[in-house]
């Protein structure tokens, strides 16, 4: 998202969704990279050792996402299950 410029837009989803939303001052890149983080998990392992201690440091109610394979290398980076934000706002402003 932001190699996209799209972050602002995925915090309004996750706004949307919470009373408060925390993005980690270390989120990046997951490096999963498709199948790279299958292959490769030390990649991943490496590239989100930081945002995972701060995501892992205190307790959420949800852990939100953008990118299906970057939900798969944050909940085994994190061992904490991260689902998309737009599935989120469905369940939220479902009846």
């Amino acid at each position: 998202m932001r190699h996209l410029g799209d972050e602002d837009r995925l915090r309004a989803v996750a706004e949307a969704c919470a009373e408060e939303v925390v993005v980690p001052d270390d989120a990046g890149c997951c490096a999963f990279a498709g199948d790279r983080g299958m292959l490769h998990p030390e990649l991943t392992a490496s590239a989100t050792a930081r945002e995972a201690a701060e995501v892992t440091a205190r307790a959420f109610d949800a852990h939100l996402s953008a990118n299906r394979m970057c939900e798969v290398g944050m909940d085994r980076a994190t061992g904490r299950s991260c689902h998309s934000a737009l599935l989120e706002l469905e369940h939220t402003t479902r009846p």
